[in-house]
């Protein structure tokens, strides 16, 4: 009775283990730099972690008064090896075991340590020698981590800017300087032996202020643009991130790794800069920030890894008030150093945004009064993109797939008013969040038609709620899937309960 009892008590658990929770944006981590004098105690770094969907934190160094205050929590924590530490773990595998005893063992696994990244940007370093000792510090610390038990527990890597890139666009065509070539195939080989992921800095901020532009601008932030079309594929990218990752993406398939995991190590938008800085303001930050995770969430990929969000740590935690150089070096902060927030980009767990499963900013509710349609005069190219981007958000355009309830008409207009208004419904109801480039406006007028039913108008009222009720089927099943998961829960849990009673009565 007691291994019968054994074997379906783990045979549950396996079957819970693959519902994972709804709350946990495992994907979205963020960059815990110590640049600074006026940085909370890590123990207050480490309850305002808890308090957001935030869950990952990537350490420059091997702070042990973070890494401890972190233990519990369950927050993943890459640490990091300086690239002044890189000579002598290269040369030494002493060192890199001393190095794993004084930074891991003291405090994993009560500290979920993830990832050891050795050095930052090194190839960049225009430093030779610096270069060819890399790996070997990469390598020594493979051995030091294996000789504890800890090989593949903890991977090891390195991070890369996208300088290393001598081609990114299109991104199709993606590929490593060649320069840089050499250095990156043993990199590139470990990575893939150890199951380590390769580590980027993607900043479209940077591209921005390399090319000014409003719609470079729109493009960057993730709002409506007229998009960009890769010339070997075919594909339209709708933001700037997307087509970045890509091209890493391309980079490596050109050099065989095509496997090998794409881990975003930094990326953010400044909230403030000089004034010969372009692009820098709380608005845009926002803009960036917030649209990035909510792309993240709704768990689309890119265009060239599909289905999958790439796991990204936002730059930064806080201001970094001592960091050198133009004033926007001090202002990527998504929180202040009191606590509270620099600006809202829905990363709080008590906040709308962060129980919408579409990865949308706001509920999902309907509580607007109006539909958002397109303007008229709006071209079908200007109403093409903004379908496009809207269908890139993580709402649900399957109604206007072919045998959807709102396909016909089958045109851009139709079309558009329907991605347009869902996209409004599921946003904070903001005027601009039903602007679409100037091409859509709010009506009174209900839109719908047949059985194509757009959701919105009445605010909570007898007829909204009878649209909600009769909205079309891919509505109805997204909800049925999160009743279904609840129900298997509470089955599990009343098998598991009984289970143990037949238990009790046997004993």
């Amino acid at each position: 009775m007691m291994a019968l009892l054994r074997i379906l008590i783990s045979l549950l658990l396996i079957f819970i283990s693959h519902f994972p929770s709804s709350h946990a944006e495992s994907f979205i981590g963020v960059n815990y730099g110590q640049v600074a004098d006026n940085l909370p105690p890590p123990s207050e770094t480490a309850k305002l972690l808890q308090s957001t969907s935030i869950q990952k934190v990537r350490l420059y160094g091997a702070d042990p008064a973070i890494i401890k205050a972190l233990a519990g929590t369950g927050v993943g924590i890459v640490i990091g090896a300086a690239n002044g530490d890189v000579p002598s773990l290269a040369s030494d595998p002493n060192v890199a075991g001393q190095w794993i005893n004084s930074n891991v063992l003291p405090f994993y696994p009560a500290s979920k340590i993830i990832l050891i990244t050795v050095g930052n940007e090194v190839l960049l370093s225009n430093d030779p020698n610096l270069v060819n000792q890399l790996l070997p510090a990469m390598q020594n610390l493979q051995k030091a981590l294996e000789a504890v038990s800890l090989g593949g527990k903890i991977k090891v890597s390195t991070v890369h800017a996208m300088t290393v890139l001598g081609s990114s666009d299109p991104p199709s065509a993606g590929s490593f300087a060649p320069g840089y070539q050499t250095g990156l195939k043993g990199i590139l080989q470990f990575l893939s032996d150890t199951g380590s992921p390769f580590a980027i800095n993607p900043y479209p901020f940077f591209a921005y202020q390399s090319d000014p532009r409003p719609e470079t601008l729109s493009f960057c932030l993730f709002q409506p643009n007229a998009g960009r079309v890769d010339s070997k594929t075919g594909i339209k990218y709708t933001n700037m991130f997307d087509a970045q990752v890509d091209a890493v993406h391309s980079a490596l398939k050109s050099m065989g790794f095509e496997k090998v995991e794409i881990v975003v190590a930094e990326t953010g938008w400044a909230s403030r800069g000089d004034a010969n800085e372009v692009g820098t303001s709380v608005d845009n930050a926002r803009a960036y920030n917030g649209n990035l995770i909510a792309h993240l969430k709704s768990m689309i990929g890119t265009p060239l890894m599909p289905g999958k969000p790439v796991d990204t740590y936002l730059f930064a935690l806080y201001d970094e008030n001592l960091k050198p150089g133009p004033s926007s070096e001090r202002a990527f902060g998504l929180f202040k150093t009191d606590l509270s927030m620099a600006y809202d980009v829905g990363l709080a767990k008590s906040s709308s945004s962060d129980s919408n499963s579409s990865g949308q900013t706001p509920s999902g509710k309907v509580t607007s009064t109006g539909w958002c349609v397109p303007k008229k005069g709006a071209t079908d190219d200007q109403l093409q993109s903004s379908l496009d981007w809207a269908c890139g958000q993580g709402i649900d355009c399957g109604p206007i797939q072919p045998g959807g309830a709102c396909f016909e008409p089958n045109n851009v207009a139709s079309h558009a008013a329907y991605a347009m208004n869902m996209y409004f419904q599921k946003s904070p109801k903001q005027p601009t969040d039903c602007d679409f480039s100037k091409t859509a406006t709010v009506t009174s007028q209900n839109p719908s038609y047949n059985s194509c039913v757009y959701p919105g108008g009445g605010g909570g009222a007898a007829g909204s709620k009878a649209v909600m009720n009769k909205y079309v089927s891919s509505d109805k099943v997204e909800k049925k899937s999160g009743a279904t998961e609840t129900n298997v829960y509470s089955s599990l849990s009343f098998l598991l309960i009984f289970m143990l009673l037949i238990f009790h009565v046997n004993m």
